[in-house]
């Protein structure tokens, strides 16, 4: 039986993307040796990122459109408050490269990764399934 999700971020600076999730982020997290992780920058860490879901997108749009999009996985973050959680993020550190955008799904805001690609951050509009 499956038992969770392990969602992979492949990093030019490993280390400083590893600060980003326990610093800013502040998800808890594991290493895989005997370091606590919190000021070790080779420790290797493994964070609980709470809940989550998955959703399916298509790669063309209805017969008829124009839209395409290139098979890709990514990732996602959720929040209840979008303002509120960047003014939090912020105070951490935390650099956002778009203002808010209302994507129709949600409001939606890129954060900047250090080392990695930006990920989005989003109040979701839709009917989510993180909490059944």
């Amino acid at each position: 039986m499956i038992t969770a999700v392990h969602n992979l971020v492949y990093s030019d600076d490993a280390a400083a993307t590893r600060a980003f999730f326990r610093d800013v982020l502040q998800w808890p997290f594991v290493t895989d040796d005997d370091s606590d992780g919190a000021d070790d920058t080779d420790a290797w860490l493994i964070f609980g990122t709470g809940p989550s879901e998955l959703g399916v997108h298509p790669t063309r749009g209805p017969q008829g459109s124009s839209w395409t999009s290139p098979r890709h996985h990514a990732i996602s973050l959720m929040c209840d408050d979008l303002r509120l959680t960047m003014a939090e993020l912020i105070s951490r550190g935390a650099v956002f490269t778009t203002d808010p955008t209302d994507h129709g799904y949600g409001l939606v805001v890129m954060m900047a990764v250090p080392g990695a690609d930006d990920i989005q951050l989003y109040e979701p509009r839709h009917t989510t399934a993180y909490d059944r």
